[in-house]
């Protein structure tokens, strides 16, 4: 007779480990890239619960860097964690610029890429697909697939999800599509790894198949998300509802109209004593509530800041 843990059908390990952080770009008092704190912040974030970090993604303003600071980033986040997992945010919705951005993630020496959908173009399908392929063969390197139609203006079609998924460098999708039952059948066709792109969707996508997530509430709960992951992986699926439920309010804190990604997020760095800076406009001022309304999370999960 066999135990409920021996019965759990296994779960393909994760590629890049099971848990990530979508960095913040940490900046100094005058809006300059801070190499140091970037630094210290990787550290930081591997020393709590994840097993990589992705940079110059959305949550790292990639908007707003210049290619030259996203070298200078990559190379010394790189040097701050050389043993642990580094996705560099490579995508644009220029082909030339985004196959630039992987060359210098490569040389970098990145461990992965991240492409996100082209925005603002809204592009056919057709013409997705073959972005994708064009940037994914000027590398050796895995590339993750970012599929996030709320900021991009267009999802990714099933049916080029699975087509991508014979190209033999791509091999994940971070899904912040907001429709698990339509990524199940994808998981389930495909070789791909799933990777959540929304913390509040995690341990949903974990029950159609996902690996891990690239978090931003992991800024400050990678322990607890590891934690979840392991539970649920483990067949504790009471004890991985109890993890995300005390996690909600951090999911909940992390964006919002008045204060979208990474306001929130620098903020709570910031008054946790592992300083980043401010966001950089047109995604600052945080909102003068900010620290109150950070100072409730922490609260909730047992944690007091002065």
């Amino acid at each position: 007779m066999t135990s409920d843990a021996a019965s759990q059908p296994t779960r393909p390990q994760a590629r890049f480990g099971p848990v990530l952080t979508a960095m913040v770009t940490p900046f100094d008092d005058k809006g300059a890239l801070d190499l140091e704190r970037a630094r210290n912040l990787a550290r930081y974030l591997v020393a709590n619960g994840n097993d990589g970090v992705v940079v110059a993604g959305t949550t790292g303003e990639s908007p707003t860097i210049s290619y030259e600071e996203q070298r200078e980033l990559t190379v010394a986040v790189r040097e701050a964690i050389p043993d642990h997992t580094l996705v560099a945010g490579a995508g644009s919705n220029d082909l030339r610029t985004a196959i630039k951005n992987t060359h210098m993630a490569n040389e970098a020496g990145a461990d992965g890429i991240l492409a996100v959908t082209p925005y603002y173009n809204r592009p056919s399908q057709v013409g997705l697909e073959a972005h994708f392929r064009a940037s994914a063969a000027e590398t050796d390197l895995p590339v993750i697939l970012y599929d996030i139609p709320v900021r991009t203006g267009r999802k990714i079609s099933a049916e080029v999800l699975g087509r991508l998924a014979e190209v033999d460098n791509i091999v994940a999708v971070k899904d912040a599509a907001g429709n698990p039952g339509a990524s199940a059948a994808i998981i389930a066709e495909t070789g791909l790894q799933y990777y959540s792109g929304d913390d509040s969707l995690t341990l949903p996508l974990l029950a159609v198949g996902a690996v891990g997530v690239i978090g931003v509430a992991t800024h400050w709960v990678g322990r607890e998300m590891a934690d979840m992951i392991a539970a649920f992986a483990d067949g504790k699926v009471a004890e991985a509802q109890r993890l995300n439920a005390l996690m909600l309010p951090s999911f909940a804190y992390e964006t919002g109209d008045l204060a979208p990604n990474p306001v929130p997020t620098k903020a709570l760095m910031n008054l946790i004593g592992v300083p980043v800076g401010e966001c950089r406009l047109p995604m600052g001022p945080a909102p003068d509530n900010q620290d109150d309304l950070a100072r409730a999370v922490l609260a909730g999960l047992g944690r007091s800041v002065s």
